[in-house]
């Protein structure tokens, strides 16, 4: 029996000796003026097969025993191929006659994709045609088409072969049902068909992305379940933030444009074979061809790309579960100011009503005497505030009642709700406009930036404004939530913020993201840092993490080796249970967390330049060595480091009384951040903590802008910014980024070098 929200692992329909299957048979046709065709594809069952004392199960060709006699045979069904772009094909896949599914209408793809997607197809391409097969050509990658047996072929410019679809006749197993196939599965129990995309896999191939997982980064041998749910930590195969991309070390992408569940399973059914798996009414797959850059930079070109989020949001952001008063949220602000701890933001999360977790979206009034007062006496001190809710109201939330009353949950058939809680519907434009005027009047007061916790538990059982179905809606649910947040924040402070815990697919259009509730320990840390990673690779340039772990009080040995990787991702906040202030540890801990948080000051023009040319190219700040140098096959397999923009590269200790660590320099010359010893890349070295706690080396020939340190982003004296040349290079070359120039490129012989 299922239980509530549980994962839906479709690819699991394809196991079932009770369904008839489709598998992709015979090109019967071509279109070439709208580049569309007619694909047959050839029914079979599987039939139980006994051998050497092993039942089992394989596909044999059979007659359809519908009654009465109107239903097709071997279903024809209309495949069609666009180009969006000279690396990017689109291949659309019907599985049922005569139900397009629109999945333009899903807010994934953004303008000019989103409204009018075969107006803006890309025009230049060689199309050769004949009995056997069809070609299609641009300047950098080429699609074949066989007609009969059908296969799919794909290439690179250079004409190396990057997949190709798997078929019964291609496939080498004893038994054909031992691989995934390109096929369909009609499923007895609802007559709804699933769709799986099976593609060949390289002996030494690698798969990264599909979202936020914590899995190991390289996805081969591993079945993805891309469904949303709230992954109760980072130790899990779970994904609060699935999205259903990835790229390949074999120069090619994909992504599987739907809201509906999604499987991609590389390798783990079948070690030769990807199976892409997907329950929509057709099978709607864009195709990539290129580095990692050029394959984020295409997929980004039709998702979005994040935009720049405001300065003060790249400071330090100080919270814990949770301040729970006024008196408590001013002594926290003084006490940061009188220990000259840098720091930006105060996060209230759970503590701010009258009743904690009660969202009401109300101070309480017992607790906080002036909320308002607050929030203006905190910003004059150069601090922002953040608050902490959520898209759930419990029965004795005051709002339960009103929002049922007034339409705007989600509810069942029997028009009960589909849960203990009323959940926003956020395909009513209604209730959107009634929750953001909620959020707004917080944002009025002074608020600048909310918390979008949650986001995860749209139910299956639904049943949405929209008129689709909770298989459609639950992954979307994120999506639309993130907008709505993000939207009302950015049109009532004029800056564009979130802070989100779930996503889907284009989510990173509404930044910042941070990877959920990690637990307390070396494995949960060197999780979160594969976690961030993938999203990265997955379309995601901004994402942070609780430094120090969050489901308990964090160890100052663990505290202290986090504290540095928080601080050189994109976006650092200390956050989970009490205490999370430097201060209630050693006077040494304190004295470290002031000095790391001052150098991450120090160095924000260089992290809001990288942070910028990240938004403007859909890059990731946190970088895997692979992103910089694809050429180096050793970075492919690397998980526990990590670039932070282009010029540095940190290491983090991940087990405890650890002070040094093996790290793999990559090509060129590095330079260690705290030595100034140079080394040569291409070779593992031994390399120690030092005062910083965490390896750190910039590559020779980076020009770092700098600033002397500040309390707070407001205080910064940007007229103070100086460069650093590290290296003995010829030429050194950098950006920088400042309020009023924005984003610059600088070289040594154009400015003056400190």
């Amino acid at each position: 029996m299922s239980i509530l929200n549980e994962s839906i692992d479709i690819s699991n329909n394809f196991l079932s000796d009770n369904a008839t299957y489709f598998l992709a048979d015979e090109l019967v046709s071509w279109n070439p003026l709208n580049n569309s065709g007619i694909l047959k594809w050839k029914r079979n069952v599987r039939k139980i097969r006994f051998a050497f004392n092993q039942a089992g199960s394989v596909f044999e060709p059979s007659q359809s025993w519908s009654f009465p006699p109107d239903y097709e045979e071997e279903p024809h069904l209309l495949l069609s191929v666009d180009f969006t772009s000279a690396r990017t094909l689109r291949l659309r896949i019907r599985l049922v006659e005569g139900l397009e599914t629109n999945n333009e209408d899903l807010g994934m793809l953004v303008p000019p994709y989103d409204n009018d997607f075969r107006g803006n197809i890309f025009r230049d391409v060689k199309t050769e045609e004949n009995e056997d097969s069809i070609v299609f050509s641009t300047e950098k990658i080429t699609l074949k088409i066989d007609r009969n047996p059908f296969r799919i072929y794909l290439f690179d410019e250079k004409g190396k072969l990057l997949t190709s679809s798997i078929h019964t006749h291609t496939q080498n197993s004893l038994r054909n049902s031992d691989t995934p196939l390109f096929s369909i599965v009609e499923n007895t129990e609802d007559w709804s068909r699933t769709g799986c995309a099976a593609f060949s896999i390289n002996p030494d191939e690698a798969f990264f992305g599909t979202g936020e997982s914590f899995t190991r980064l390289n996805k081969r041998g591993q079945k993805c379940v891309l469904w949303c749910e709230d992954a109760n930590g980072c130790q899990r195969n779970a994904y609060y933030k699935p999205v259903p991309f990835f790229q390949s070390s074999n120069g090619w992408g994909a992504f599987m444009h739907t809201t509906s569940p999604v499987v991609f399973d590389f390798g783990a059914s079948n070690d030769g074979t990807l199976g892409l798996y997907n329950s929509d009414n057709e099978l709607d797959l864009f195709l990539f061809a290129g580095t990692p850059k050029d394959i984020l930079e295409e997929y980004t070109t039709l998702t979005g790309r994040s935009p720049l989020p405001p300065l003060w949001s790249f400071g330090l952001w100080m919270s814990r579960i949770t301040y729970s008063s006024e008196k408590e949220v001013r002594e926290v602000a003084e006490k940061l100011r009188e220990e000259k701890i840098p720091c930006d933001v105060i996060h209230i999360d759970t503590g701010w009503f009258e009743k904690e977790w009660n969202c009401d979206y109300h101070f309480s009034e017992n607790r906080f005497d002036d909320p308002e007062k607050m929030i203006a006496d905190l910003n004059q001190s150069g601090f922002r505030v953040s608050l902490w809710q959520l898209p759930y109201f419990t029965p004795n939330n005051p709002l339960f009642k009103d929002a049922i009353n007034s339409g705007f949950v989600i509810f069942n058939r029997k028009k009960g709700l589909p849960s203990g809680d009323a959940i926003i519907d956020f395909t009513n434009p209604e209730a959107v406009q009634w929750y953001q005027k909620l959020l707004q009047k917080l944002l009025k007061q002074g608020v600048s930036a909310i918390k979008a916790d949650f986001g995860e538990a749209a139910p299956l059982n639904g049943c949405y404004k929209s008129g689709l179905s909770g298989m459609q809606e639950h992954n979307r649910y994120p999506l639309l939530y993130n907008k709505a947040v993000f939207e009302i924040t950015e049109n009532t402070r004029a800056e564009g913020i979130i802070w989100g815990r779930s996503a889907w697919a284009g989510s990173q259009r509404y930044p910042v993201h941070w990877g959920g509730d990690a637990e307390n320990s070396d494995s949960a840390m060197a999780a979160s840092l594969r976690a961030g990673l993938s999203l990265g690779l997955s379309g995601f340039s901004f994402w942070s993490h609780d430094i120090g772990g969050f489901v308990k009080k964090s160890p100052e040995e663990l505290y202290r080796r986090w504290l540095p990787f928080g601080i050189f991702s994109s976006h650092s906040r200390c956050h989970g249970a009490p205490p999370k202030e430097p201060w209630a540890y050693s006077s040494d801990f304190n004295d470290f967390f002031r000095e790391t948080v001052s150098l991450r000051y120090r160095l924000l023009p260089y992290i809001l330049a990288q942070s910028a040319l990240s938004s403007l190219k859909g890059y990731p700040f946190i970088r895997t060595l692979f992103f910089e140098f694809p050429e180096d096959r050793t970075g492919w397999f690397i998980e526990n480091q990590f670039l932070c923009g282009s010029s540095f590269m940190a290491a983090p200790l991940f087990q405890a009384d650890e002070y040094e660590r093996e790290v793999y320099l990559p090509q060129g010359v590095w330079i260690d951040f705290q030595s100034g010893k140079s080394y040569q890349g291409g070779q593992w070295i031994k390399a120690k903590g030092g005062k910083l706690n965490m390896p750190l080396f910039v590559k020779s020939g980076s020009l770092i802008p700098m600033v002397p340190s500040a309390l707070c982003t407001d205080e910064i004296n940007w007229d103070e910014l100086y460069f650093e040349q590290w290296g003995n290079e010829t030429v050194f070359e950098g950006f920088a980024w400042s309020p009023d120039k924005g984003l610059y490129p600088i070289r040594q012989d154009n400015i003056a070098i400190n």
